[in-house]
């Protein structure tokens, strides 16, 4: 199999200033800055000036997904009053290898940036529009659909990182001892209530303005179809355990995905900050902690709902 070419930044420059030059409407607007903003197994992001963002699939399958998530994209913008990324032009950087210009929302990332609490009603349209779209025409576009995770072998995983934070003197053990295998199984995801799930909802990928309003979402890629708590989970990292239940209830989710979500959140980032510090890589793990506190913060739902008794319905 050919390997494929790593672009340089001049390669992208040269890519930058021919798509510019085709969307000018004739005029010579130059060449925006270009900053490599991440990289991973999928390929490179770039940052074109402050408008826009420029992604750089490295193989066939991270390809398919650029692609996919141009339609499904379109397909989720009518169901969300928040910005979805337009895209600008697209085709192949490089033979079998996709290439995306899009938009860049104006705004800060919610790492940088606390939401107010208008932007948790944002937050709630966000999954709420999401519950909108129909999954058979999500399917269709080819996102897929994944089975909801088992509560309870996620929460024994989490115990053994939790040990291992704890010998760290990054987490107290102790705290996670109120997570029992009953309350796991009541948390266990309802039957038919699969919905589109962005999968991504990171604090890089929602866009805050200088008045805690979210602005938009990035990130499309990794959408599925599936359980919707997995969002919730998401949102609890990326802005709070207490925000992002608020915004999940202002969605019309009641306690079984509120908790289930939280629970999901946690043990998450319990599993990735332990894995950063049993296998250094040499990258900040401060981001990680920080998700770790934001997932571990308090709820009141927590302290209201029982979860010893029997399983059913919370």
């Amino acid at each position: 199999m050919t390997q494929a070419p790593t672009p340089t930044a001049e390669d992208v420059r040269r890519l930058v200033g021919s798509l510019f030059k085709e969307t000018s409407d004739g005029a010579a607007p130059g060449v925006p800055e270009v900053r490599l903003a991440a990289e991973d197994a999928g390929g490179t992001l770039w940052w074109v000036g402050t408008r826009h963002v420029l992604r750089l699939a490295s193989d066939r399958d991270s390809s398919t997904r650029c692609r996919r998530e141009l339609r499904l994209r379109d397909l989720v913008r009518p169901h969300l009053p928040l910005a979805v990324p337009a895209g600008v032009a697209h085709g192949e950087w490089s033979p079998g290898r996709a290439y995306t210009l899009d938009t860049r929302p104006p705004g800060a990332s919610a790492e940088d940036r606390s939401v107010s609490a208008l932007g948790e009603a944002d937050l709630a349209a966000l999954l709420r529009g999401l519950r909108e779209v129909p999954v058979r025409q999500a399917e269709t576009l080819g996102v897929p659909r994944r089975a909801p995770r088992s509560l309870d072998a996620l929460r024994r995983s989490a115990g053994d990182a939790a040990r291992r934070l704890g010998e760290a003197d990054e987490f107290d053990p102790a705290r996670l001892a109120a997570f029992t295998a009953t309350a796991a199984a009541q948390l266990a995801a309802q039957p038919g209530t699969a919905v589109l799930v962005h999968h991504g909802l990171t604090g890089a990928h929602l866009v805050i303005g200088e008045d805690g309003r979210v602005r938009g979402v990035l990130g499309w890629g990794e959408a599925v179809t599936g359980d919707p708590a997995e969002d919730i989970a998401g949102l609890a990292r990326a802005v709070g355990a207490p925000a992002a239940v608020r915004a999940a209830t202002l969605a019309g989710y009641g306690p079984r995905p509120c908790l289930r979500g939280l629970w999901l959140a946690r043990c998450d980032a319990l599993l990735h900050l332990a894995a950063r510090l049993d296998a250094p890589t040499g990258e900040d793990p401060r981001p990680l902690r920080h998700r770790l506190r934001r997932a571990w913060e308090p709820i009141l739902l927590e302290r209201v709902t029982d979860l010893r008794g029997e399983a059913g319905e919370l």
